[in-house]
């Protein structure tokens, strides 16, 4: 299998960085639907090529560095916080919020803000609500920017949430089973549910922080310092703790395990670039691997020196390499 070969500058060291920090154009809330109002933005220039940038979860959030992979001058940016999570609201509300009606979202804005077809860029979570939407709509999709790839299959989920990343770090996961009577530990993800869905708020707060603190502890080669500050705020934790699992629990909603790569013929004919870091525990590589074969059309390549976060060099690098290669995407 063949994988993209990393540039010359980027062998040579000189890797390319984030775009300049740029603030939104235009902000608001999609119209109502049920429970849910949808906060997004517009970003970068109002004649540039459209995008749709996905953040991670699920029950993340979108913050000002995802505007920076793209060049503002010339991409259009449009970016929004998922059902329940950031300035969407209601906070941390499960109520008809599956990965088909973020779907819908992600379809009423782009009829919202009059766009035909958009490049999808979505990383983590964001790379698995992308390549839905890919399948689902593949002739409003002109290309796929993926980072981390995280196709939601039982064994993923297995790997991260019961044994497999556990072996690699014993001292964060011994902290993330703390709250969890050893009885219970035969399921963790059925146990955390519980108690993110208790009554009791303080039994909520404990398991969040804990859910929360797990993924941050190995998002990152550098190391529990370089994971998002948002993970140390209770509301953030809460919010990305209870939709996660929930999704989770959920199988991501999708009618069968492997249902993304069962599927993925058709998004052959979508220009797609796929970055990956090497040693990321959250999303193995395993993932991005089958993707590839699976759709040998696409570009993979693979980040030697990285983890999971999307704010490590390599990946940044490779990433806003693949958004200016993508601006010739038919």
């Amino acid at each position: 299998m063949e994988q993209s070969a990393a540039s010359a500058a980027t062998a040579s060291g000189a890797r390319r960085t984030l775009y300049p920090d740029n603030e939104p154009i235009a902000f608001g809330w999609l119209p109502r639907d049920g429970e849910h109002e949808i906060y997004y933005e517009e970003c970068g220039a109002a004649d540039g090529r459209p995008a749709v940038v996905l953040h991670g979860g699920p029950g993340g959030a979108t913050n000002p560095t995802m505007r920076r992979f793209l060049d503002p001058s010339r991409w259009r940016m449009l970016l929004f916080d998922q059902r329940g999570c950031g300035r969407s609201r209601p906070n941390a509300c499960l109520e008809d919020n599956t990965t088909w009606d973020l779907i819908r979202d992600i379809e009423r804005l782009r009829v919202q803000c009059g766009i035909d077809r958009w490049t999808v860029f979505g990383g983590s979570w964001g790379s698995t609500l992308a390549l839905a939407y890919a399948i689902t709509h593949p002739e409003r999709v002109s290309a796929l920017i993926l980072r981390g790839v995280f196709l939601l299959t039982q064994k993923e989920l297995d790997w991260f949430y019961q044994q497999g990343a556990s072996m690699l770090f014993p001292d964060a996961w011994e902290k993330f089973v703390a709250p969890i009577p050893p009885a219970e530990r035969g399921e963790i993800m059925r146990a955390y549910a519980k108690r993110l869905r208790s009554p009791d708020r303080s039994v909520q707060a404990k398991a969040a922080a804990s859910w929360s603190q797990w993924e941050g502890d190995t998002i990152s080669l550098r190391g529990p310092d370089a994971r998002p500050a948002k993970f140390n705020e209770q509301e953030f934790a809460t919010a990305f703790a209870k939709i996660e699992c929930h999704y989770f629990m959920g199988a991501g909603f999708f009618p069968e395990d492997g249902w993304i790569l069962n599927n993925v013929d058709k998004i052959r004919a979508i220009p797609g670039w796929i970055v990956q870091g090497r040693f990321d525990v959250v999303t193995p590589l395993d993932a991005a691997w089958r993707l590839k074969a699976a759709w040998p059309e696409a570009k993979l390549e693979i980040v030697w020196d990285a983890g999971h976060a999307s704010t490590e060099p390599g990946v940044i690098d490779a990433l806003v390499r693949a958004g200016d290669e993508a601006l010739g995407a038919p």
